[in-house]
């Protein structure tokens, strides 16, 4: 356990926070209705329409099907080439289909996009999603891979009966512990999946595919690499070489596979906390060495100087 752990400040109550698009929306897709509309209009279908065929194609793709005893065995596209735990991203898309008609990086946003806001019965709750430059993602996972581990601070507004103490803010927080993960790296989909295809030239080898856990800071205080996680981002790297793009999947784990109540009896994280837990992976392994060099020098303080670490200051990057 991070030594940090042991220093936990206190942490007080909820409340509710501005309404946030249903999809994670960052600097880099927030103009979506025009490109689902365009995606629609080249489909010949209304944005409803679009939906619907998204869902269903979804629905082919993971429905259960018998094939005959002696029936050779078709393309996996679902099926994982390597040992990573990560559901793969030819489960959720038809990487085939984009690559033999040829997509461009804003369609295969707007499908991201378009696929997340169906689930849940159209209401995209609990997911998140967003589409990220390789470039930025590179600079993200080089600092990530240094430094794994950090507490990303959430703010909360006291309950109006809670008269601050002399010399309180008055504002609460409430503490979220991430740590980054990487997997082996996604082969570079083709058109065709065949098994006996060459290997792409080394230069067009995908990076390694990334997850980021979020748990509170309490929680694994308590109970250290066992705590349950509330909040778990997959950056899919499958067309980083083809399209220069990484696609980012937010996941809030349901209350019920925690046996927990959760914060509306069905999930253990709000909508909102989770987009705003999502911008602060971006906040703090995202430097640029100007706009945020506290945060980047309280990330490195974080591991190189645990004892140095000023929590004081941590609070004032709070999301």
């Amino acid at each position: 356990m991070h030594r940090l752990a042991r220093s936990l400040p206190r942490i007080t109550r909820v409340v509710a926070f501005p309404r946030v698009l249903r999809c994670l929306h960052t600097q880099y897709d927030d103009k979506y209705s025009a490109k689902l509309l365009k995606v629609a209009e080249e489909r010949g279908l209304s944005l409803s329409e679009l939906k619907e065929q998204i869902k269903r194609e979804q629905e082919q793709r993971v429905r259960p099907t018998r094939l005959p005893q002696k029936a050779e065995p078709g393309p996996l596209d679902s099926v994982r080439k390597d040992s990573s735990p990560v559901k793969p991203l030819s489960s959720i898309l038809n990487l085939s289909r984009i690559i033999s008609t040829p997509h461009t990086e804003e369609q295969i946003s707007a499908l991201w996009t378009v696929y997340h806001a169906s689930r849940s019965n159209g209401t995209g709750r609990g997911y998140l999603c967003a589409s990220i430059p390789l470039e930025l993602y590179t600079r993200m996972t080089t600092t990530a891979a240094k430094y794994p581990l950090f507490v990303v601070p959430l703010r909360r507004e006291r309950d109006p009966s809670d008269v601050p103490g002399e010399g309180e803010a008055d504002s609460a927080h409430e503490f979220y512990f991430l740590q980054w993960s990487f997997h082996e790296a996604p082969p570079v989909p083709s058109a065709v999946d065949d098994l006996f295809f060459p290997p792409p030239p080394a230069s067009e080898v995908n990076p390694q595919t990334t997850t980021v856990m979020f748990t509170p800071l309490q929680e694994y205080k308590m109970r250290g690499s066992f705590a349950t996680p509330y909040l778990v981002l997959t950056f899919y790297t499958d067309l980083a070489r083809s399209h220069g793009l990484v696609l980012l999947r937010g996941e809030i784990t349901p209350a019920a596979a925690a046996g927990s109540e959760g914060v509306d009896g069905r999930y253990l994280l709000r909508q909102d906390d989770a987009h705003r837990l999502s911008m602060g992976v971006q906040n703090f392994f995202l430097w640029d060495g100007k706009d945020n060099l506290d945060r980047e020098q309280l990330v490195k303080a974080f591991h190189e100087t645990p004892d140095q670490f000023e929590w004081e200051e941590l609070l004032k990057h709070a999301i």
